[in-house]
């Protein structure tokens, strides 16, 4: 039961106001009428005179909203809102955090809601006014503010989703506070008739209740637009006998009867006090009912029609009369009110009292039935709940648990008010039982089947008859013709339907003859009662066409459902040999063809798994060789000048990222793992030939990284793709950085220290050079340094921690750039500077593809002296981090340098620079005006590689052309023995092995070779072993549909085969290939990746060779491996794919069959129409007479044309030949005998009649008649390929051109549209032709029959004994054709 709050707070500029007391109140809210009525109508007020002389402000201008329709406003604005960015402000509140994923949550917050919930209640209509839905709006945002952190961005998300709703909502409550407070103040005096004097009051008074009755009728007369007088159930208050709980639940009960007294009683004294009225009453049926039902609806009817009709009575300031009607229904309210209810009251209990009965008919069905074989009730486990101490977990899973002791106390209360609600409470409970058992568990299987059972007694039960009092809708009848109005526009949906619909109705031979005229009406019970015995599921045209015009089909497949459902139902009923029966066969062909000219392309939906897998692993490797620094510095550039292959691993292949590129442009990678595997290799030389300090190894530490980070993305953790690839992560990556490090940062220390040793006695060895140098030049003198922190030179001053420009060591090269560390003079009046040289890109070793910043140099590891004199000019060197946002002042932008990283000569490798040490400059720095951009340049030695590439291109093509294989790289793996308890001597079974270059594994699917089959048969791998040399498996076949028994109008997916329960012990080399099969499932939702689409199956039957028939069952065998098993790559669809059907392969041979058997009568020899057309020609051509009985439309008879003459010199003997005629069958001879006795019988019976009546006695036939028959039959056909030579040698001889028939006496075949000759009066029923001596039949033409030569009995055989006087028996030629029912 929901119960609503109301906040009355805010008021709406839409809702307009009436007269009011001094107290501002709210016209709808409902605490006035809860409180008991606080209003302070007609008592005076001081100053009243003051508000009665002030002008009311004309409100024509005001449009009238209702407040449920600014709240869907609201909602709208809220839901489309975007940011800055073009994303939904409220993506992040549309739905609450599910308790599965985040539990914590829910200890958090204990009243979730999402902007769903609050998008269901408006649908439903439970929000009142804004108010309400202003605080379901404030508790969402509180919720997150108190879960999320203050910093997140589902805080800050909820902050501005509350300003954009408080800032639109706003909009309207300032200007409705503004118009509220002025018509408040006008209308305080208007209330208060006593202050101006009787004349006022009366006036007012009269004005007043003329308002209220104007709306009391617009609310007692409104009709909804299918004629249903929304006031009904609200005129009087529900007996306390049949619903006692209402009085509990609703403590202020009123009704429209009790509001027309105080109309008329003049209890109200402003129209205020009449709306807290209607607000109670609608509050009232909305708090006591469901919200969604009809009342629930029509409550909220009420409040909208008062509302409207309250807005226009206040707009239009000119009082109007009311109705006459109004006033005498006002004056007489208990005679009009007493008499509509009594009537009302009266409908209502007779339709309870059906509806009563009919529930206890279907709760009575449920109890009682019992399982047929043993006795047991199906609902003994349905009758009570399970107790909550043996099963406790049940409560937890089962959110709404019910039981039959529930619904029959239902029943009894007469809480249903409608059947739906009754058969919802029965699916809730069967679907609680299918929730919480297994599959395939007593209880499981017990809630289907009284699941059936109920659906089929509502089926027989038909719909509950309403009386027409009560349910004003148009019934229509049936065979009226009349249909409800079709839409103008048609969705593409209802296009398609339409078009199948009619290709399957409109289809004819080529005889005209329309194939759908049978399917239209199903057979009544009264004409083939063991129809629906056999028929479980019967349905015809006109209730497909019903259920379109309804909407019930939510796509094309269920339309073919039910038509397919229809074919089946006419060739399970049918003989194979009938008519009827290849005409199901002929238009379920039409429907499958019809629907693939809709459809087109039906592969275009399954995924290409192996491009996806493709285009995954080139996004992996293009972000992974793109990712980049602050600085825009790529980090693979540095891992460009690694070797290829390490001297360590000599014999390992080379492998780097130009390797892997072309590996990736010829799509060599058909695994993730397999992929990973190289980058991961390349990545761990990197690190293993680098120190940990070093950049190649920080960088390579970042790929892997970044790599893991985005392989990870990519597959969503495995929901788009499960791969082994996965199962190293971040922590395994972690782990082998620390054990590295480990074990390579004691070496480094102590390589370290060696190298400062080496150095100190580098520098103490160069100064004592040049103590050597200077003593030599100076004779017997020691050396004298005066250092300085500045000298000058040609009057311009250096300082220490200056970068100065020096003279090149050779010509024509740019000159040196230097950081000035010592400066000193000395004895002979020299000076000198000390310091460390920065060298440019062209002047280190590095890779052609390296790029670089612009005006980049790097630190080097080489420090020398040099002369003051060979100072050029001054220029900066600044820090990478500095050097984009500053800049020194004073200096040109050319002789401003930037560096990121030191270079070492003796490593030839790159570090970058973690810490500026440089001494400090006396150079000041200024901000630049705008940020410069991170720009990196091509090497100077890119282009140079270029040239040398084209030169070597041509031979290097053809080195790699012998050697590349475009082949896809496999994983390694290896034979992998297994010990089996159970197995034979001297065979040694595998989980996994190699055989054939294929690598199988237990559970694999193979083709097998298959002798006589179009298709390889499949066969799953459940036992692998060598013996002797020779591998063998052992597992169960899977068959095609064309290898079982089934019906024609079976329907199969693509790639369906079927689990046979055949198990067969192969050798490996009948293996000619690998497939998969996957269950129904798995084949919707995901693939294997390494198998193409040709080669996956689908299964979800079991087939029986025994007894013929497919039972689905759960699922696929799933098979346990070692860990040293390599496990497949599974790729899972975004969304599910909707496979495919395909007619059954049996269904084009069983047309042509039946085609064959009945073109023997379908198409008359050419003997025949010769002599046809020599009459023709001498005799005249009366008038077809008119048929007796109507034909309908569906069952049209074409107007019959003439067979066109052919030259006889155009006809050869080649085309007769062709025309091979079939044996017929022991049922069609049945079918020529029974059916002239049947119409002897019955001579008013029409053609379908006579049809239905005829397979009916086929099937009550003995097995022993039905035998005969066939012999029958097949004496017959000897008997006719015997006449067919003797036809062959009259061909040649000269009365060849006379026609059979004529020599035998007999009445040509039937034209195709049913009349045997334009000189003859068509016959009721005829089955062949009579003698010329016999008249013909009088009667009625209901149907067609058809003529075959008229033949002597076969010898031996008498003639039917019931066989009425002047009717000759058929003979043994005649093919009839059997036009059997549904």
């Amino acid at each position: 039961m929901n119960r609503m709050t109301f906040c009355p707070n805010v008021v709406f500029p839409n809702i307009t106001k009436v007269p009011m007391g001094s107290k501002r109140k709210r016209a709808t809210s409902p605490s006035s009428s809860i409180s008991g009525g606080d209003c302070d109508d007609g008592h005076p007020v001081s100053g009243s005179n003051v508000g009665s002389s002030r002008k009311r402000r004309k409100l024509s201008n005001v449009p009238t909203v209702d407040p449920i329709a600014v709240c869907h406003e609201l909602y709208n604005t809220i839901r489309d809102y975007k940011d800055d960015h073009g994303r939904l402000l409220c993506e992040l509140f549309i739905r609450a955090p599910k308790r599965r994923n985040q539990p914590d949550y829910y200890d958090v917050v204990s009243h979730p809601i999402d902007l769903l919930k609050i998008q269901q209640k408006l649908k439903m209509e439970e929000y009142d006014d804004v108010d309400q839905l202003t605080s379901d709006f404030q508790l969402m945002v509180n919720n997150a503010k108190a879960y999320y952190k203050e910093d997140s961005a589902e805080c800050k998300a909820a902050g501005k989703l509350w300003d954009l709703y408080t800032r639109t909502r706003n909009e309207f409550v300032q200007r409705g506070d503004y118009e509220d407070e002025e018509e408040e103040d006008d209308y305080d005096g208007q209330d208060n008739p006593g202050t101006t004097g009787d004349e006022d009051s009366a006036a007012h008074y009269n004005n007043l209740k003329e308002q209220l009755e104007h709306l009391f009728e617009a609310v007692a007369t409104y009709v909804d637009p299918t004629g249903h007088l929304i006031s009904e159930l609200f005129q009087k208050l529900p007996s306390k006998v049949q619903y006692p709980d209402y009085y509990e639940i609703i403590k202020e009960p009123i009704d429209l009867k009790t509001v027309a007294q105080r109309i008329q009683n003049g209890v109200y004294k402003s129209v205020n006090v009449m709306a807290r009225d209607i607000e109670l009453l609608v509050r009232n049926a909305k708090t006591y009912n469901e919200p969604g039902s009809p009342i629930f609806k029509d409550a909220n009817t009420i409040k909208k029609v008062f509302n409207q009709k309250r807005a226009e009575l206040e707009h239009n300031l000119e009082p109007t009369k009311s109705s006459l009607r109004i006033r005498l229904m006002i004056k007489y309210t208990h005679r009009f009110l007493n008499s509509s209810i009594k009537k009302l009251e009266k409908n209502r209990r007779k339709t309870e009292s059906q509806l009563k009965h009919r529930l206890k008919v279907l709760y009575n069905t449920i109890v009682e039935s019992c399982d047929p074989t043993t006795g047991r009730r199906y609902c003994e486990l349905f009758l009570v709940k399970p107790s909550k101490k043996d099963y406790p977990d049940y409560y937890k899973v089962i959110l709404e648990p019910i039981d039959l002791k529930m619904l029959e106390h239902n029943i009894r209360s007469e809480k249903y008010t409608s059947e739906e609600a009754f058969i919802d409470d029965l699916k809730l409970m069967f679907r609680n039982a299918r929730h919480y058992n297994e599959e395939g568990s007593q209880v499981y299987n017990d809630a289907n089947i009284l699941e059936k059972i109920l659906k089929e007694k509502r089926k027989e039960l038909g719909p509950l008859l309403d009386d027409d009092t009560t349910s004003p809708k148009l019934k229509l009848s049936r065979k009226s013709g009349i249909s409800p109005k079709k839409s103008k526009y048609l969705t593409p949906l209802q296009q398609k339907l339409n078009e199948l619909y009619e290709a399957v109705k409109n289809y004819t031979d080529n005889r005209g003859r329309r194939l759908s005229a049978i399917f239209l009406r199903l057979p009544t019970r009264s004409e083939l009662p063991d129809y629906y015995l056999t028929i479980k599921k019967p349905i015809d045209m006109e209730k497909v066409k019903s259920h379109m015009m309804s909407n019930k089909y939510q796509d094309v497949d269920s339309l073919v459902d039910e038509f397919v459902l229809m074919f089946n139902n006419a060739c399970t009923y049918n003989e194979p040999e009938s008519l009827i029966y290849k005409d199901a066969l002929v238009l379920h062909k039409v429907l499958l063809e019809a629907k693939k000219e809709l459809d087109g392309d039906d592969d275009a939906h399954i995924p290409n798994v192996k491009l996806l897998i493709q285009e995954l692993i080139h996004n992996l490797f293009v972000s992974v060789l793109s990712h980049q620094d602050d600085e825009g510095r790529c980090y693979s550039d540095s891992l460009a000048e690694i070797p290829a292959t390490d001297p360590s691993i000599p014999n390992k292949p080379p492998l780097t990222f130009d390797i892997i590129r072309k590996n990736i442009e010829t799509n060599r990678y058909g695994r993730l793992d397999v992929f990973q595997e190289h980058m991961f290799e390349v990545l761990e030389r990197a690190r293993r030939l680098n120190r940990t300090d070093s950049e190649i190894y920080e960088d390579a530490v970042e790929l892997q990284h970044f790599f893991i980070k985005i392989r990870d993305e990519l597959c969503k953790n495995g929901e788009i793709l499960l791969s082994p690839a996965l199962s190293y992560t971040m922590k395994h990556l972690q782990h082998d950085l620390e054990k590295e490090k480990k074990e390579k940062l004691p070496k480094e220390i102590e390589e370290d220290k060696q190298k400062r040793e080496e150095e100190k006695k580098e520098l103490s060895e160069s100064e004592k050079n040049m103590s050597d140098d200077h003593s030599g030049s100076h004779g017997t003198y020691g050396i004298q340094r005066t250092y300085s922190q500045d000298c000058s030179f040609k009057d311009n001053m250096y300082h220490v921690g200056d970068y100065v420009y020096v003279e090149p060591a050779e010509p024509n090269l740019l000159p040196h750039i230097v950081c000035i560390e010592r400066l000193w003079e000395d004895d002979t009046g020299e000076k000198w500077l000390y310091g460390c040289w920065f060298y440019r890109p062209n002047e280190t070793f590095h890779l052609a593809t390296r790029k670089f910043l612009e005006k980049e140099v790097f630190k080097s590891d080489y420090y020398n002296k040099v002369l003051v004199s060979k100072i050029l000019g001054k220029c900066v060197v600044m820090f990478v981090k500095e050097y984009f946002k500053i800049r020194p002042e004073g200096f040109r932008d050319e002789d401003v340098f930037v560096c990121e990283s030191r270079y070492s000569a003796k490593t030839k490798s790159f570090k970058k620079i973690k810490l500026w040490t440089m001494p400090l400059s006396a150079v000041k720095f200024v901000p630049r005006n705008t940020p410069l951009p991170v720009v990196r340049v091509a090497s100077v030695f890119a282009n140079a590689d270029k040239t040398e590439n084209k030169e070597s291109v041509e031979p290097m093509a053809e080195e790699s052309k012998g050697d590349e294989n475009n082949s896809v790289i496999d994983k390694e793996r290896e034979d992998v023995p297994v010990e089996i308890s159970n197995g034979e001597p001297g065979c040694q079974y595998y989980e996994q092995l190699h055989y054939n270059d294929l690598w199988l594994k237990v559970g694999d699917c193979v083709y097998i070779k298959s002798h006589g089959l179009v298709q390889p048969r499949v066969g799953r791998i459940e036992k692998m072993w060598v013996r002797g040399g020779a591998a063998y498996f052992f597992g169960p076949i899977f068959i095609h549909p064309e290898e079982t028994e089934h019906e024609p109008t079976k329907m199969f997916y693509k790639k369906e085969v079927f689990l046979s329960n055949v198990e067969e012990t192969c050798t490996m080399t009948c293996v000619i290939g690998k497939c998969s099969v996957l269950s129904f499932k798995d084949y919707l939702s995901c693939r294997p990746t390494e198998v193409n689409e040709n080669d996956v199956y689908i299964c979800e039957s079991r087939y029986n060779e025994t007894d013929k028939q497919m039972k689905r069952f759960k699922g696929l065998k799933r098979f346990s491996l070692s860990a040293k098993i390599l496990d497949d790559e599974i790729y899972y669809f975004r969304k599910p794919i909707v496979p495919q059907k395909e007619p059954s392969p049996l269904l084009d041979k069983k047309i042509q069959e039946l085609e064959m058997k009945f073109a023997e009568f379908e198409e008359p020899d050419e003997d025949h129409e010769e002599c046809i057309e020599e009459e023709a020609e001498t005799a005249e051509q009366p008038s077809v007479p008119q048929l007796q009985t109507p034909v309908t439309n569906e069952m049209e008879i074409a107007p019959y044309t003439p067979p066109q003459s052919t030259p006889k010199s155009i006809k050869g003997t080649k085309q007769k030949e062709g025309k091979r005629k079939t044996n017929p069958s022991g049922y069609i001879l049945f079918s020529s005998e029974m059916r002239a006795v049947i119409k002897a019988k019955h001579p008013d019976f029409s053609f379908g009649e006579l049809s239905r009546l005829v397979g009916t006695e086929w099937r009550n036939l003995e097995a022993v008649k039905k035998a005969e028959y066939e012999e029958r039959a097949a004496k017959q056909a000897e008997q006719q390929e015997r006449e067919r030579a003797a036809q062959q040698q009259q061909c040649a001889s000269p009365r060849a051109g006379t026609p059979v028939g004529a020599i035998m006496g007999v009445v040509p075949p039937p034209t195709p549209m049913g009349i045997l000759h334009q000189q003859m009066t068509p016959v009721t029923g005829m089955i062949g032709g009579y003698p010329q001596g016999m008249p013909p039949l009088q009667g009625p033409v209901d149907g067609m029959a058809s003529l075959g030569s008229m033949q002597p009995l076969h010898p031996g055989v008498p003639p039917p004994p019931h066989l009425p006087p002047g009717i000759q028996p058929l003979g043994k030629n005649i093919i009839t054709r059997s036009l059997s029912c549904l």
